[in-house]
């Protein structure tokens, strides 16, 4: 991942910003108040535990409808399924839905065992991904699973049309 997302300057600190920076200005947090918010967000987290459950029982439910493409090695990892792309690399993760796609390019080595792989967006950005393959024969493999996960949920802006000449008459 080439980009850097995010700014480089860092949060300001001091009084002007937070009051608890100076001491004494503000009265202490007791105990009780923290253990009574820390019951609260257990209990309010229940339910929410039980619906993020029944999300990925759906998720899971979808996913086995069409195609999936997954390749790891132990750095890192490409999906791409119904909901677009997501490339991870160490702890950086990046997600695409197929609407910011402009185009997916792979690469294969000629000696060597690292597969590439390319997201081009529309406005003229690329994320490139390295994967390293156990065997070189993995390569088309991968190939033809990212080319049947292409096939089901990529749409070309541009649909291929057979445009026939006018015939020449004399």
């Amino acid at each position: 991942m080439e980009q850097r997302i995010g700014s480089s300057s860092q949060p300001l600190e001091g009084a002007g910003f937070d009051p608890a920076f100076i001491p004494g200005l503000t009265s202490p947090v007791t105990g009780e108040a923290e253990e009574s918010k820390a019951e609260e967000a257990v209990e309010a987290d229940e339910p929410a535990a039980e619906a993020a459950v029944s999300e990925e029982t759906e998720v899971a439910e979808e996913v086995a409808d069409g195609p999936v493409f997954e390749a790891s090695d132990r750095r890192a990892r490409i999906v791409a399924d119904h909901q677009g792309v997501r490339l991870f690399l160490d702890d950086q993760a990046c997600e695409f839905r197929w609407d910011e796609i402009g185009a997916v390019e792979t690469e294969s080595p000629r000696f060597g065992k690292r597969f590439t792989i390319t997201v081009h967006t529309p406005d003229r950005r690329w994320y490139p991904i390295e994967i390293e393959a156990t065997s070189r024969t993995r390569f088309a493999e991968w190939d033809e699973q990212l080319d049947a996960v292409m096939d089901e949920y990529f749409e070309d802006e541009t649909p291929e049309t057979a445009e026939e000449e006018p015939e020449e008459t004399h």
